[in-house]
């Protein structure tokens, strides 16, 4: 039942539907090193794609909204590769209300996304969160 359990069990439950730990496992080969690389260069270009996407053209804004939809399909980030797609194409539609709206919910993914991964990664390398 979703929700039960302590509250870590819930946590972590929580983040296995951010996350496809099944599809990342796949993608870095069960390697925890290549899975906490993979994840980390994922954490900075999340950060650095949602922080200029707002402000770029929207041919710029599309670009990024791609490469991260990859880069989010790649580690299993499902939610957030579907508002990525979300964002192309009212990008591509350019009607500004559904550009707005699919920003707000890509960027609530990006952001949900990112503490999902920084949870994990503490959690498999612990103090992780304490170094970076």
């Amino acid at each position: 039942m979703p929700g039960s359990g302590s509250p870590n069990a819930a946590g972590h439950n929580r983040q296995s539907d951010i996350i496809d730990e099944q599809h990342l496992a796949r993608m870095t080969l069960g390697d925890p090193r290549l899975e906490q690389e993979v994840l980390e260069l994922f954490l900075k270009q999340a950060a650095l794609v949602l922080g200029r996407i707002a402000a770029e053209s929207p041919a710029s804004a599309a670009e990024g909204a791609h490469a991260l939809k990859g880069s989010a399909r790649g580690i299993g980030a499902w939610r957030l590769a579907r508002a990525a797609q979300t964002f192309e194409r009212a990008l591509a539609n350019a009607d500004e209300i559904q550009i707005k709206e699919a920003l707000s919910k890509l960027t609530a993914c990006g952001r949900e996304a990112s503490a999902a991964i920084m949870a994990r990664l503490d959690r498999l390398f612990g103090g992780w969160a304490q170094d970076h």
